[in-house]
């Protein structure tokens, strides 16, 4: 009998002890789930985001001024000046940064960024895009500024809602250009960033 009353017990408790690995097996699973799911409630991208897999600054109509350049000499108040008679590279031009307002002369003291940053895009439902995909997204003037270089590594690969334009005056410019590169690529917005679309809508409509 005491025999018998033994294995039971024993029995009892192994099934208890593996209960007990269960549980905190599955309590580890949620913590991890809780910590891959993203700040903003998207679902987190299918792979990680690599600047390489986005072709940037290139020369699409090969007449050797790459994306960069071309911004360049499309956005200078004056006539660039090029580094050498080949006409590749902008040395110098005027551009007036459209965050700060800050101007400058030297092309090597300017950015050219995405106003919705790749690794957002990556992050926003580009993730499964083909590289001839990324390639048109990273190199689309409608989502392009020239601006300073602080600035734009301030920004980072922020949304609205985390970081705005130094310059308030820019804000209302800035929710529609971000709005309109959202849409025409069809990317995820957050709760957070519709909110902060819709109040900055608000705010510039005319009263």
């Amino acid at each position: 009998m005491h025999s018998k009353l033994g294995k039971t017990v024993a029995s009892a408790r192994f099934a208890t002890a593996l209960t007990l690995l269960a549980l905190i097996f599955l309590s580890g699973c949620q913590q991890l789930a809780k910590q891959v799911q993203p700040a903003d409630g998207i679902q987190a991208a299918s792979t990680p985001y690599q600047r390489k897999d986005w072709p940037h600054w290139i020369d699409a109509d090969r007449d050797c001024q790459n994306t960069r350049q071309e911004m360049l000499i499309a956005t200078s108040r004056i006539p660039v000046q090029f580094k050498d008679a080949r006409r590749c590279t902008v040395k110098t031009g005027v551009w007036v940064g459209p965050y700060t307002g800050r101007k400058f002369t030297k092309a090597s003291d300017v950015d050219i960024d995405h106003i919705v940053p790749l690794a957002h895009a990556h992050r926003h439902g580009a993730d499964n895009w083909t590289r001839a995909q990324r390639r048109t997204f990273a190199n689309d003037f409608d989502n392009l500024l020239v601006v300073d270089d602080a600035t734009n590594q301030a920004k980072s690969d922020k949304a609205p809602h985390e970081w705005l334009p130094p310059d308030r005056s820019f804000w209302c410019e800035y929710g529609r250009r971000w709005q309109h590169v959202k849409d025409k690529y069809r990317l995820i917005y957050s709760r957070e960033e519709r909110t902060i679309l819709k109040r900055l809508a608000a705010d510039c409509s005319p009263r």
